[in-house]
């Protein structure tokens, strides 16, 4: 039974191991950019998620041709608590 499982992680780790390369090296090219985003975006990404209770009730977030990024609320997602109401022009800018 041993061998069994020695012979099965083997081939595992051999089936595995272009896929686990080309990951680390996706992670040693992508690893400076997202280290700058991070810390550029964290502070900000931090206070929304902080904001958010429930992810369920927004749409997907769209990219708009000037590079703005808006996250709109369902239609039939329930209403904000006073302490939650929008920007006046419905905006937040980060």
């Amino acid at each position: 039974m041993e061998r069994g499982a020695q012979l099965f992680f083997d081939g595992l780790k051999q089936e595995m191991g272009p896929a686990l390369q080309e990951l680390s090296d996706l992670m040693e090219d992508a690893g400076p950019a997202l280290q700058s985003f991070v810390a550029e975006m964290g502070p900000k990404l931090r206070d929304v998620l902080d904001r958010v209770e429930d992810w369920s009730v927004y749409e997907a977030p769209e990219v708009m041709p000037n590079g703005d990024i808006i996250i709109r609320r369902k239609p039939d997602a329930p209403e904000l608590p006073d302490t939650m109401q929008p920007a006046p022009e419905g905006q937040i800018d980060l």
